[in-house]
């Protein structure tokens, strides 16, 4: 009777060999206590994966406590020993609302919407979960607060253009911006400060003459374009291809609204 043959060991999934190499590179030095690791992009370059499976990558890391989220920085290693940063006396950091959505919108750029929790947010924070709710009543609530901070953190820049459409093009770029810069933000609510983009946008096209409807309308078309296209971000399409997609977009839309506008006012 022949010896039966043991099967084959199933294969790691990706993203779990992924994060052992980088495991690797850290325990070896090559990546070291405060530095960058590769962001969920440039994992999925590196690597060939999609970036939901890139991100996967770093929450395994982020979850044995190999890495963090750094606001307006990205994801680096963290210190074996000694106090977090920003602490040099080793006491707690006062927890404030704003620090907790600032590290929120740190933890959604680097990692993606799907790994926000306020669990995990905690965990970032070196918190139990129950001292966010003191700040933020759940996680709706702070998601609300992430995309205004997003609208706020920068206001459009040169000079404003006089014409309506001149405008509605500025803001819509604008938007794409703070969309690219984040891509979580196109599965947020709109904030009002995105609102008060809008209707600076069309108070050319109002004061000539555009019914107020017509003109929350034309605003609407607008906006619901941008936030379209900028769900295809979080699935990590080459940037300049969909860069190129939305001006050419943008700009037909434009054609369409600039005759519409034309016929109702007079000119544009």
């Amino acid at each position: 009777m022949g010896v039966l043959e043991q099967p084959a060991a199933p294969a790691p999934a990706p993203y779990l060999r992924i994060a052992a190499e980088l495991r690797a590179r850290i325990a070896s030095g090559e990546i070291r206590a405060g530095e960058k690791v590769p962001s969920v992009r440039q994992i999925a370059q590196e690597w060939g994966i999609a970036t939901a499976t890139a991100g996967k990558v770093l929450s395994v890391l982020r979850a044995e406590g190999l890495v963090r989220a750094v606001p307006g920085v990205g994801t680096v290693v963290g210190t074996a020993t000694g106090p977090p940063p920003g602490r040099p006396d080793g006491a707690p950091r006062t927890l404030t609302r704003d620090h907790i959505v600032r590290t929120a919108v740190a933890l959604a750029d680097v990692h993606g919407a799907a790994a926000l929790s306020m669990r995990a947010l905690a965990a970032e924070l070196g918190v139990p979960p129950m001292a966010l709710y003191r700040h933020v009543p759940g996680k709706g609530e702070l998601v609300a607060l992430m995309a205004d901070a997003a609208f706020a953190e920068c206001g459009l820049t040169g000079r404003a253009p006089a014409g309506w459409r001149g405008r509605l093009e500025s803001a819509a770029r604008h938007q794409w911006a703070l969309y690219r810069r984040h891509p979580w933000l196109a599965g947020a609510g709109l904030p009002p400060a995105a609102a008060g983009l809008m209707e600076w946008a069309m108070a050319p096209a109002l004061r000539r003459g555009l019914e107020p409807t017509a003109v929350a309308r034309t605003a609407a078309a607008v906006t619901g374009y941008v936030r379209g296209m900028a769900v295809s971000l979080a699935d990590g399409p080459d940037a300049a291809a969909l860069d190129a997609a939305f001006a050419f977009g943008l700009a037909r839309l434009l054609d369409g609204l600039a005759v519409y506008v034309e016929q109702h006012t007079g000119g544009t």
